[in-house]
């Protein structure tokens, strides 16, 4: 009898233990709010800090405006990394990040794109106001980062008011880059990084760097982040050479 209540107790620490082990699988578990466009390339970042920390990442991606709303309004993140200034500025001002942890991290450029195969013929921007071009997939011009960056560049090529009314406003720069791999939108303007994994659409027009947007990736922990150790050290390696390896290779301008 004694031998079977040894037994039974021993399970049940077995059962604790590994219980224990599994619910502590990862150390910590850190949320971060991201830019659209930085999905490919933070995934990859996030594997090996995983195995090098023992620590879980999560990601909300989404549009930088959306984002920064969703902070506003008390939804859990540790770090947010924007696509611009603004909508970090604006955190600030509020007090809903930690100033001292904020830093300007990449750049990008923008480019026409269209379908890979059958795409209209663009062999210059001007041509976005012919009718080869009848829809043109935008990000949200007055709200996303890739729109407004968008929209700045064709004011300023004289293209705007030739173009507006074939906008087709879409929720983020990943979302414009498949209304044209669909055939949804004869065109778009996305960043450079975001053509560059696609295979279905290709690169018409790049925009010059010296017509390009200031375009600026800032990142910072969150004011309310749960985990602000660990948000802190993942800040660290995203501004590590390690990180700006994988940013490079996805084709992000690193500021270092």
């Amino acid at each position: 009898m004694k031998l079977s209540l040894l037994k039974g107790s021993f399970s049940i620490f077995a059962f604790v233990i590994v219980s224990l082990a599994a619910a502590n699988l990862y150390a910590v578990q850190l949320t971060v709010f991201a830019a659209a466009s930085l999905t490919d390339s933070l995934k990859e970042i996030a594997a090996a800090y995983e195995k090098q920390s023992g620590d879980k990442i999560v990601f909300n991606f989404g549009a930088s405006s959306t984002l920064a709303r969703q902070i506003e309004e008390g939804a859990p993140a540790d770090i947010f990394f924007s696509a611009d200034e603004a909508k970090m500025d604006r955190l600030e001002k509020k007090g809903l990040i930690i100033k001292e942890t904020r830093k300007r991290r990449l750049s990008n450029s923008l480019v026409i794109v269209v379908a890979a195969e059958g795409g209209a013929a663009i062999e210059s921007p001007k041509d976005l106001g012919t009718d080869e071009v009848k829809r043109l997939a935008l990000a949200e011009p007055s709200t996303v980062p890739a729109g407004i960056y968008a929209k700045e560049y064709l004011q300023k090529q004289g293209l705007w008011s030739a173009v507006k009314s074939k906008v087709i406003p879409t929720e983020n720069v990943r979302a414009a880059l498949a209304a044209v791999e669909s055939g949804n939108a004869d065109a778009g303007i996305v960043y450079k990084t975001d053509a560059g994994i696609s295979k279905r659409v290709k690169v018409a027009c790049e925009v010059p760097a010296t017509d390009n947007p200031a375009i600026s990736y800032p990142m910072a922990m969150a004011k309310e982040a749960k985990q602000p150790e660990a948000a802190k050290k993942f800040l660290k390696y995203l501004d590590s050479d390690d990180a700006s390896k994988v940013f490079e290779k996805f084709g992000f301008i690193v500021r270092r």
